[in-house]
């Protein structure tokens, strides 16, 4: 059962709005979003109705990772401001009642980080990562890099190092006590400026086995691992995120929400004992296709995830890392349609939501040329998997041609599709049907109604309802079905006499 808090948590039923700095809002015209251009749109944000924002990196980097590959863990890369701008960033949000957290990448750093330089300047000072000699000519194991290719790379002295993403992240040796004094050192920094938490990048990696055994090779898609991959999932995992907690402690309104690919509900429930990470993304919703069986069993499956520990679940339908939903549920109209039901299903849940910014606009993924692409993945697959751009892509604000108002530069950081001028936030603001106003519809209830309380009951696959009185019905068929007796709250498309269309859902009560 969920564990009943001394009071009920900020973050237990809190709308978040993941926001990928670089694609929000350029506020200097470099083609590229920044900490000002977010602040100049709190706002926007205050109207959709969010409680806290996630911030993606924007810890200084030279960017080989779009900021995951961290150089310094306690400044703000210049591409987004300084920490004078993250300040007026987190004064005006906690004004208007928003909580701000941002990103801790402490699997790996930077290969420019002070720490590496210095490895390779003073073997002597190597282990703070993981080097090892070779086999021969031969990589010490056979583990390859999440992104594809060898997850070792040689240095002029014969030795090679463990990097599980890019070579230009080489990963940590959580077995050193000043990888612990640093990340710890960066908690507070973070923390005693005002910001309100963090998400934990990777929080199933940082700990490796002994011995560092071969792995399978069968399966290495990314954000993929089988349940023996020795890469993941070590139990000396938890004494890391148990130090972690113990310094969030300190700071009693944050909160830790953890990225975490594992195998069986029993693991994933382990990160989210009392003395761990207070959340962690479960990521079954993403991968349901839109089938009302499936999805019941990915929010099943993810309750009873959560139930294990007394947690709190977390839901979310996309990040930077996936095929926007519009896209991954058909593409078209038929794909928003299908979005838009989806959304009011996840939103109907109990527990924190994650709304990854641009996904209350109705943005499609965006197939972009090959010469524009920079996510590492597409170079170290060989250029076979295109990686993770297309859902990066700049949000539209206004206007009727690229850049839609994100910048006052027409060269943004990736080229914005020149038909989203139907998809801005100008034009969706004015209709009443956009799919934007029915986010902030939706959302609003949500946190206004009392029907929303409570856990869950399915009365059929498509169907649920909520302690509190809310029923909230899916068609994912091919048939019109009758809605069943009560008032509509909301309806994430039309609806023609008492029948709810394919594509669809209601809220009734």
């Amino acid at each position: 059962m969920i564990r009943h808090f001394a009071r009920r948590e900020w973050w237990a039923d809190a709308v978040f709005y993941q926001l990928y700095p670089r694609s929000f809002r350029d506020s200097n015209g470099d083609g590229v979003g920044d900490l000002d251009g977010v602040t100049e749109r709190l706002d926007y944000l205050s109207a959709l109705g969010v409680n806290a924002l996630w911030l993606n990196p924007v810890m200084v980097s030279p960017m080989a990772d779009h900021g995951y590959d961290v150089a310094d863990p306690r400044d703000i890369d210049p591409l987004f401001g300084d920490l004078t701008a993250l300040d007026r960033l987190l004064a005006a949000a906690h004004a208007r009642g928003i909580r701000v957290t941002m990103d801790l990448v402490p699997n790996h750093v930077s290969s420019a980080h002070p720490w590496f330089l210095e490895a390779l300047a003073d073997p002597s000072r190597r282990d703070r990562f993981i080097f090892r000699d070779g086999i021969g000519d031969a990589p010490p194991n056979n583990w390859v890099s999440v992104f594809g290719g060898p997850a070792w790379t040689r240095v002029p002295d014969g030795q090679w190092y463990l990097h599980l993403f890019d070579s230009a992240q080489p990963d940590l040796n959580w077995e050193h006590p000043e990888v612990f004094e640093d990340v710890e050192k960066t908690l507070r920094f973070w923390l005693d400026r005002g910001v309100d938490g963090f998400r934990i990048d990777v929080a199933h990696g940082m700990a490796k086995p002994p011995g560092l055994p071969d792995m399978s090779l069968t399966d290495n898609a990314l954000l993929r691992n089988k349940e023996d991959d020795p890469r993941f999932d070590n139990e000396s995992v938890h004494e890391i995120h148990r130090f972690i907690r113990r310094v969030l402690d300190d700071y009693p309104e944050s909160v830790a929400v953890g990225e975490v690919w594992v195998h069986g509900n029993e693991r994933f429930a382990r990160y989210l004992r009392p003395d761990e990470l207070h959340l962690g993304f479960n990521f079954r919703l993403v991968q349901a296709d839109f089938d009302a069986a499936e999805v019941r069993a990915a929010i099943d499956n993810a309750m009873s995830a959560a139930d294990l520990a007394g947690a709190v679940p977390t839901w979310t339908l996309s990040n930077h890392d996936v095929e926007r939903e519009v896209t991954r549920y058909g593409g078209g109209a038929r794909g928003l349609a299908r979005a838009r039901a989806m959304a009011l299903v996840m939103l109907a849940l109990p527990g924190a939501v994650f709304v990854y910014n641009g996904e209350e606009l109705g943005l499609p993924q965006v197939d972009l040329p090959d010469e524009v692409l920079q996510d590492p993945v597409w170079e170290r697959s060989g250029r076979t998997e295109r990686g993770r751009d297309g859902c990066r892509v700049p949000l539209p604000w206004s206007g009727d041609a690229p850049p839609f108002g994100f910048s006052a530069n027409p060269d943004t950081w990736l080229p914005m599709p020149a038909d989203w001028a139907g998809l801005t936030v100008q034009r969706q603001d004015a209709d009443p049907s956009s799919t934007l106003n029915f986010y902030r519809r939706a959302i609003e209830l949500r946190s206004r109604r009392p029907e929303f309380d409570g856990g869950v009951h399915w009365v059929r696959d498509g169907a649920f309802t909520r302690d509190g009185g809310l029923r909230c019905v899916l068609n994912t068929g091919a048939a019109p079905v009758t809605l069943p007796a009560g008032e509509v709250l909301l309806a994430s498309g039309p609806l023609t006499g008492g029948l709810l269309p394919p594509d669809t859902a209601a809220w009734l009560v």
